[in-house]
């Protein structure tokens, strides 16, 4: 869902905030002049290209709604599930923790519910992570939130 290539922090000890950026894609010309100043207002699009999220189009994430209630369901159907994966991985002393940790966490999620974004991957998986999409204090900065247990390592 994301690389170690982007910039990220462990929050809490149970979820990842990667930074990401919004990039232009499309309409592939190659331009190696020298970029637009920064007083200029803002870059225009020519045409075929868009503006999009780095972390979403590297990975394909895709856009998907929940209400609270949606959500809260969801949450508690895979916290099952990534407590069944502990478990089964033969971390059952992680259990406890894990669930103290994921609750105080999904509190603060809640609490600023309408502020996020969601996602998840690519094969749209119902019982798979949701992926928070924020944005910093500067309400320009998007970053975004994944739960660390329910995440797997791949090395390249």
């Amino acid at each position: 869902m994301f690389s170690d290539a982007f910039p990220m922090k462990k929050v809490d000890d149970i979820a990842y905030e990667v930074d990401c950026q919004m990039i232009v894609v499309g309409n592939d010309n190659v331009d190696i002049g020298a970029n637009p100043s920064a007083e200029e207002q803002e870059e225009t699009l020519e045409e075929g290209q868009s503006k999009v999220n780095n972390v979403v189009h590297s990975f394909r994430l895709q856009a998907t709604t929940y209400d609270k209630k949606q959500y809260l369901s969801h949450l508690k159907e895979y916290m099952k599930a990534v407590t069944k994966k502990l478990e089964e991985k033969g971390d059952a002393a992680a259990v406890p923790a894990f669930k103290a940790k994921a609750n105080d966490f999904a509190k603060k999620v809640v609490g600023k519910f309408k502020d996020y974004e969601f996602y998840t991957g690519e094969n749209m998986n119902p019982e798979g992570m949701v992926a928070l999409l924020n944005y910093r204090d500067d309400g320009v900065t998007p970053y975004f939130t994944f739960w660390m247990h329910g995440l797997k390592e791949v090395k390249l």
